[in-house]
This record gives C-alpha cells, sequence and structure tokens, in this order.
C-alpha cells in the first residue's frame, strides 16, 4: 500500500475510525484539536457518534457510559485536559471498562504553552488517578508509530479490559510525515459485543457494573483482580527499541520524539568515537526495565534524555539498580533537544567515568539496523 503524507492528530484520528471506533467525545485543547476537529467531520459521515462535550468532566463521564455498553469508543486530550479527566479514568479503571485515549501533552504545569513536552509521564505512568490501577501506555516515536498504537489500541483495551493511553507530545500531534494506513475493519456486530457490556436486559437478567464496592473485602477482591490483569500485561506487552548497543559502553535513554532525536545524536557521538547506543521505552508502562537492567551491566555509563525535569530518570534509576552511573539532560518549557547538545552531554558523560573517556568505535556508525524488542521476545 502506497505511503501518504499525514499530520500526526488527523493521522491518528483515521487510524481510529479503520480500526472500529464507534464513539468519540472531546473537548478541543491545542496542540490536539486537529484529532478532534477531524472527529468530528469523519464520524458523521459513517454513522458513528461525535460529541463535543462541554468540558473534559463531560467528555471523560460520556466515555465512561459508552464503555460500559461494550462500544469501542475513545478520546483525546492535553495535559491540563487529562488533568481533568484523571477522576473519571480511575471509575474507568475500577470499573474494568476498556477505552482508548490519546494525549498529545503540552509544556507546563498550569496552563503553560502550547509547546511539546514530556511532563505528562508521571500522571499516565504512575496511576490512572486515585487508587492502584494503571494504563497501558504507548509512547511514539514517529506518525506511523502514533497511527499503529491507535490501531492496536482498541483490541488491547478489550483484552485486558483496560485504559489503554496514546502518549505523545505537541511535536507528534503536529508534525506530518509519511503514512501507510491500516486496513479499514467491519463495524463490531451486536454478537461480538462483550457478554459484560449494558445493551438491556429483555431476556436476562440485569448486568451492574460500577467503581462502587463498599466492603473492604470485596474491594480488595476487585482490585486482586485489576492487579492480575496488569501483571499479564506486564508479561505480554512491554516493547523497547534498540539501536547500536551490542558493542556500547554507554547508553542513550530516551522515549517518544526525544527518542527519535537521540538517533541522531547517537550517530554524531559515534562519528566522534564514542562507543554508544539507544534504549528506547516504546511502552512506558510497563517499563522495559529488565532489558534495560541487563544493558546496563555492561556499559561505564548512562545518559537519559527527557522534556521534563526528570520523570523518566526514577524508572531507569530503579532498572538500573546501581549498575552504572546515570546521568539526567533535561530542557523544559517546550524546548526540544537538539542532536549536538545531546552529543555533547554524552562526552561530558565519557570524560566524567573512570577509564578512557574516548574510545574508537568498533563497528562505526554505518549499517547498524535498531532492533524492536518485546518482553514475549528475548532481545
Amino acid at each position: 500500500m502506497a505511503k501518504e503524507l499525514w499530520k500526526g492528530n488527523e493521522a491518528m484520528a483515521e487510524a481510529a475510525l479503520r480500526a472500529g471506533v464507534e464513539a468519540y467525545f472531546g473537548y478541543p485543547i491545542t496542540p490536539q484539536t486537529e484529532l478532534l476537529e477531524y472527529m468530528a467531520r469523519e464520524m458523521p459521515k459513517r454513522g458513528r457518534v461525535f460529541l463535543q462535550a462541554e468540558s473534559e468532566l463531560g467528555a471523560i463521564n460520556m466515555l465512561y457510559g459508552a464503555a460500559c455498553g461494550g462500544v469501542r469508543c475513545m478520546s483525546s486530550s492535553s495535559s491540563p485536559g487529562i488533568s481533568l479527566m484523571t477522576e473519571g479514568l480511575s471509575y474507568i479503571a475500577g470499573t474494568e471498562v476498556p477505552v482508548v485515549l490519546v494525549d498529545i501533552m503540552r509544556g507546563g504545569p498550569g496552563l503553560g504553552n502550547i509547546q511539546p513536552s514530556q511532563g505528562d509521564y508521571f500522571q499516565m505512568t504512575k496511576s490512572l488517578g486515585h487508587g492502584d490501577a494503571n494504563a497501558l501506555v504507548f509512547a511514539p516515536s514517529s506518525v506511523q508509530e502514533a497511527v499503529d498504537m491507535v490501531y492496536n489500541a482498541f483490541d488491547l483495551a478489550e483484552k485486558y479490559r483496560c485504559v489503554v493511553v496514546i502518549l505523545g507530545d505537541g511535536m507528534i500531534g503536529q508534525m506530518m510525515e509519511p503514512v501507510e494506513m491500516p486496513p479499514e475493519r467491519p463495524p463490531l456486530t451486536e454478537e461480538q459485543r462483550p457478554d459484560w457490556a449494558l445493551r438491556g436486559a429483555k431476556g436476562r437478567p440485569p448486568r451492574i457494573l460500577t467503581s462502587l464496592n463498599l466492603t473492604a473485602e470485596g474491594l480488595e477482591r476487585a482490585n486482586q483482580r485489576i492487579q492480575a490483569r496488569l501483571a499479564e500485561i506486564r508479561k505480554n506487552e512491554v516493547r523497547w527499541e534498540e539501536e547500536m548497543t551490542a558493542d556500547a559502553d554507554l547508553l542513550l535513554v530516551a522515549f517518544g520524539t526525544v527518542g527519535r532525536i537521540c538517533k541522531s545524536a547517537l550517530r554524531l557521538a559515534r562519528q566522534a568515537g564514542y562507543r554508544v547506543g539507544l534504549f528506547r521505552p516504546i511502552t512506558v508502562w510497563p517499563f522495559p526495565e529488565q532489558r534495560l537492567h541487563e544493558l546496563a551491566g555492561q556499559v561505564r555509563g548512562i545518559l537519559v534524555v527527557e522534556m521534563n525535569a526528570g520523570q523518566m530518570l526514577l524508572d531507569v534509576k530503579a532498572a538500573v539498580a546501581g549498575r552504572a552511573p546515570v546521568r539526567f539532560y533535561g530542557r523544559l518549557g517546550g524546548v526540544v533537544p537538539l542532536p549536538d547538545e545531546i552529543a555533547e552531554q554524552v562526552a561530558s558523560l565519557a570524560a566524567s567515568l573512570p577509564g578512557d573517556g574516548y574510545r574508537p568505535a568498533r563497528n562505526g556508525h554505518q549499517g547498524v539496523a535498531p532492533v524492536v524488542a518485546s518482553a514475549a521476545v528475548k532481545a
């Protein structure tokens, strides 16, 4: 299939349509508004439900209701809007219904600005609001990857009865790239609806879906059931990419578009003679901690690069567990780090470590393909 030029926000909307999304609820906020606008134009053409709510609070609760009905549904927003949705997301997680959410991050805290940022990492990976629950969180580094993630997110949400988040930033939402769109799926039939969905009780006892559980023992059982599903996600869905790690004695760690920028920095550092590799988490929850722990045992030092004050850094340090020194380089407020400044940080890290800080690369920088791996495939 031929590739077409798509803007990130519109490409993700089209991917959701092709995946069979039946209902979208949202509220405009830059830099993800084009996704909502595309849905407003295209959903009615296909006989599907689009509703612009009065606020993000309304949108997330509409999403909750549609999910309880077994409808394939989604929403999208950006950082301050996601903050307003967190109570509803906790209700959704506690009720164990599937939804897909796109978060196109912008600078903060507060209203901040509309520049790209990665400041929602804590908000999306540590919990879904209050309580003990997590979303399955993917961090794309290209428009194509974002399209593929959105397209597959509905199946994963339904498989695990959970929230699946596509965690991008303003660059992913606004950039235009060639994309190969996935095929169109037929809409769900009534027979394909899940057996827990609220579809009317004619001829059967009524069903109840709620996150309310007033007994400690009952709520503990519900939490144990949720944790068992999250354990299955940890077992089956961890994904990452690594590049030039086979001979690396220095390691860059970055996610999303910063991971993509680090590929250019990697080549600059290799040309300068540093044996540096790249580890890019594709799922940021669950975090690919086991593979990073293994890589930490072979390198002299690790540089974590983010567009925040060091949020993924805590997960990296936990995974590394002291096996190698970890240094952080972050840009804030929507400032995007450039490849040459990251390469300079690599050189600074190398110079600060014991041993030879400048080493000729054995394999050079050409002809080494990236490796994409998952927990189900040994890297």
